[in-house]
Formats: C-alpha cells, sequence, structure tokens
C-alpha cells in the first residue's frame, strides 16, 4: 500500500547532505513533504560516524535498526568515541560498483536507513528521498534501507527511471531485484544489472514493507508520457523540473548552443505544458522558479497537485549546509551580488550542473584547475567495457592520465570538478589530505533566489524551514 495523502510542498532533495534529515523532519512536521538527499549518505553516514556521532542521533537511528547485528557491523568498523584527530584523513569507504561487497551493500542500507529514520522521529508527517537514476550500482540497496525506515515518497531524477517501479515492488516483499545499469561499449547481447538480495543482506527474513510512492522528475512531457503508457514502468506522479532549478539539470532538447558566458541556451523546447501532464491523469508538481506563494497558486490552477522547492530550503537554517558558506550565501543574497551560472562542464555526468558563484569554491575555475586530481569516492564513474571484456571504470574528473588510458577523451577533460568530494565538503565532511589541506566545496543553488531575498528581508537573523512553508502556502511569515 502506498501512501495516498498528497501535498501542496515537496521540498527538493538537493546536494550531498544539504536536504538533511533535519530539515526533512521540520518539512514533514509543518504538514508537507520534507525529503531527505540520498546521495553519498554511505560517505555522511560513515564520516559522521568517525567525528564520534556527538549529539548521539546516529546511534539512536541504528539503535531502532530491525537487525542489530548489521548495524553494529557498520558502528563497528567506522564510530571513533571522541571523534578523529581533526588533521587525520577519514577512511576510505567502498565506491559503487557492480559487484559491491556484502559490507558496501550493508553500510548502503544502514546509512539510508538512518537518515530516513531521524527524518520520521517524532511525528507522522510525510518523508521522501531523493536519488539520481544516473548513480545507478547503489541504488537496490540506498533504496531498501530508506523503506525499511518506512520512507512515503521515493524521487528520482537525472535520467529514465523506467526499472523503480518493480525495484520497489520486490523490495517491499524482500524478493531478490536486479536494477539494469548503463555500461558504455556494452554488447548487445551483454546486459550489465546488480542485484540485491534482501535475505543475505540482512541475515533473516522481514515482515513485507511498505512499498513507496514513485514520483519521477522530468523536464518534459514526452518522457513523462513514455513512462506512464506502461503499468510496469507507470510512477505514481511527477516533478516537473525547468532548468531554473538547482542540481543537475537536463540538457537543452536539440543542438548545443552555449550563450556568451558559456551557459547552454534553453528554448521554448524545453518549457514544459503543464496541460500535457493533467492529461496524463497523473499527480505532477511544478519545480524551478515556483518558488513563491503567488506561484504555489498559479501551479494548483493549472492542476499541478502542489510545487517542489529546492533553493528557499537550502537557505533556511534547517538545510545541511555546512554554517559559514549558508551565511556567506546570504549575506552576498542580501547584498545583491550572489549569482548562479548553469555550468556545461563542471559535472562528469555531462549534464549541466547549476553552481552557486561563490569565492573559495570551485566555481572559481582557478581553484578547480588548482586541486589535485583524485576519484576517492566514485559515485559518479562511469562503467564502460573494455576491449577484453572486462569492466572498468573512469571520470573525467579523476587523474588525466587515468581518464584517458581508460578510453576517455581529452576534450572530456577540461572544467571538470570533483563534485564527489566537492559537494560533501559543503556538508561540513571534506577529506582532508596527507598535505593538510581540505578539499575545497562546490554549492549548487536554482536560479530563483527571489523567495530566500524576501525571507531575509522579514527574517535578517535567518529563517527556519516552518516559516518557509508557512510563507509558501500564504501565512505571514
Amino acid at each position: 500500500m502506498t501512501d495516498t495523502r498528497r501535498p501542496q510542498i515537496i521540498q527538493g532533495g538537493m546536494g550531498v547532505a544539504v536536504s538533511s534529515w533535519k530539515l526533512a523532519n521540520k518539512v514533514a512536521r509543518a504538514g508537507q513533504l520534507g525529503v531527505v538527499s540520498g546521495t553519498g549518505l554511505d560517505i555522511v553516514v560513515a564520516r559522521r560516524l568517525q567525528d564520534g556521532d556527538p549529539d548521539g542521533d546516529l546511534r539512536r537511528a541504528l539503535a531502532a535498526f530491525p537487525v542489530p547485528a548489521v548495524a553494529q557491523e557498520v558502528l563497528d568498523h567506522y564510530f571513533v568515541e571522541g571523534g578523529r584527530p581533526a588533521d587525520q584523513p577519514y577512511v576510505a569507504i567502498p565506491r559503487p560498483s557492480l559487484t559491491e561487497s556484502l559490507r558496501a551493500q550493508r553500510l548502503q542500507v544502514v546509512a539510508n536507513f538512518a537518515e530516513v529514520w531521524l527524518a520520521k522521529e517524532g511525528h507522522d508527517g510525510l518523508v521522501g528521498v531523493n536519488f539520481l537514476e544516473k548513480i545507478q550500482t547503489p541504488t537496490p540497496w540506498t533504496a531498501y534501507g530508506a523503506m525499511l525506515a518506512g520512507v512515503d515518497y521515493v524521487l528520482m531524477g537525472a535520467g529514465i527511471p523506467a526499472h523503480i517501479p518493480q525495484l520497489l515492488n520486490a523490495l517491499a516483499v524482500h524478493d531478490v531485484a536486479s536494477l539494469p545499469v548503463d555500461v558504455v561499449g556494452a554488447l548487445p547481447d551483454e546486459p550489465y544489472s546488480v542485484t540485491i538480495d534482501p535475505v543475505e543482506v540482512m541475515g533473516t527474513t522481514l515482515p513485507p514493507l511498505k512499498r513507496p510512492t514513485f514520483v519521477a522528475i522530468v523536464a518534459n512531457h514526452v518522457l513523462a508520457q513514455y513512462l506512464a503508457r506502461d503499468v510496469v514502468t507507470r510512477p505514481d506522479g511527477f516533478v516537473v523540473e525547468a532548468p531554473t532549478a538547482g542540481g543537475h539539470n537536463a540538457p537543452p532538447r536539440g543542438k548545443l548552443v552555449l550563450d556568451d558566458d558559456g551557459q547552454p541556451v534553453y528554448g521554448p523546447r524545453d518549457e514544459a505544458d503543464p496541460s500535457k501532464f493533467v492529461d496524463l491523469g497523473l499527480p505532477f508538481w511544478l519545480a524551478g522558479g515556483w518558488g513563491s506563494p503567488d506561484r504555489v497558486r498559479e501551479a494548483l490552477a493549472l492542476g499541478a497537485a502542489g510545487v517542489q522547492v529546492g533553493t528557499l530550503f537550502a537557505m533556511s537554517d534547517d538545510s545541511g549546509f555546512r554554517p559559514d558558506i549558508r551565511e556567506r550565501l546570504r549575506t552576498s543574497l542580501i547584498a545583491g551580488t550572489l549569482t548562479t551560472r548553469t555550468d556545461p562542464l563542471a559535472s562528469p555526468t555531462g549534464f549541466p550542473f547549476k553552481v552557486a558563484q561563490l569565492p573559495g569554491t570551485l566555481s572559481d575555475l582557478g581553484l578547480r584547475d588548482l586541486r589535485p586530481k583524485v576519484c576517492d569516492l566514485g559515485h559518479l564513474r562511469t562503467p564502460f567495457r573494455r576491449e577484453n571484456g572486462k569492466l572498468d571504470y573512469r571520470c573525467a574528473s579523476e587523474p588525466d592520465h587515468m581518464f584517458t588510458r581508460k578510453g576517455g577523451e581529452t576534450g572530456e577533460i577540461a572544467g571538470r570538478a570533483c563534485l564527489c568530494n566537492a559537494l560533501v565538503a559543503s556538508a561540513g565532511l571534506p577529506q582532508v589530505r596527507k598535505d593538510g589541506t581540505e578539499e575545497p566545496p562546490i554549492v549548487t543553488l536554482g536560479d530563483d533566489l527571489d523567495g530566500a531575498r524576501v525571507l531575509l528581508a522579514q527574517h535578517p537573523e535567518g529563517y527556519d524551514a516552518t516559516t518557509a512553508v508557512a510563507w509558501l502556502l500564504g501565512s505571514p511569515a
């Protein structure tokens, strides 16, 4: 059974840990859909445990895990009483692959359980988790962990999530389930996939789980119509995301054209028609520039169930941004100097990526070039088939000689950022390198900064997620 409650406001799933459990919990308590970002939670939880879990939140969540021995295995491996020394690097975790070790599988499951459990703690509101389709290999385990915690919604974009409805059906009854994985150079008769065996992961059989509502994040009605036409691929609803939204954006339809600032040019073909979504008969939420009370009312008048809003919540007190970064963003916004740029090169995935222009972060192309290249987290690596038939992985943000040796094109290298390390750094968990330097952050925000500007004018010391929800719904802020 999926949850039939339908929110007007979906708080967007942003970055790595920016849509934190604290933010999602606050939004859910306010009667709307609070969403945690499921991207990189294995990194986040492993590092928080190494920092000593000072508030005890993770240990409280893991004490509720349905199989204590599995949670204890994660604690034994990563928890450091009192926290690691500040100048000591974090212990490495396994990079996602098509051949995940049992330890890596369990870390993914436990990490996603913990984040969702904390987001749901103390209320009966709605909590969702956001995943990227481009990061395919860990999805069965991340989704399973979220479902063990009773997640209400699963949202997924940055790709074509055609196989997710059936995956969620299988996980709800703890069936063995496979998810196809895109592999560059794969032969037609050589499909690749990852397979989860929940009984093996947990070491026991558990009662059936609630099957969460699945919402596909799309940029246009063409993809939505493709997904909706077959019961096997049909989601329970859509988020229709315009290119003004933060994070990864869909590339422009047609030939890529860049403006004078090197940003992709979006045209009329990239504008979604809400009436096409009304015709599909499934609920949909509009995203990207819909973060104000007037726009919420407009979306409802167009037939939408509501809106998805990210940037307004990212700038709130409850987001997972490192406090000094959030303060600098707010100061720049109030001063009128904060801008965002749709960077066609930053992400090694090839998707355009929205970058807030903030000194001292990887929005500075010079700083991006100075960073020594290393690929030690690997969530955005691309699997590819070597000529000898063996599977390997490459990333345009890894050391140049390694990328080209693996068949990567030199033209794909320039301007890339290591989003894995930089996004984790923006959440206050940067890796410390051998020379004592920390990984620099990168900040992603949407283009629509007006809502945050209005609330900061009314609340100069900052505003929380509850205030943001009330404002969006037309209540006094």
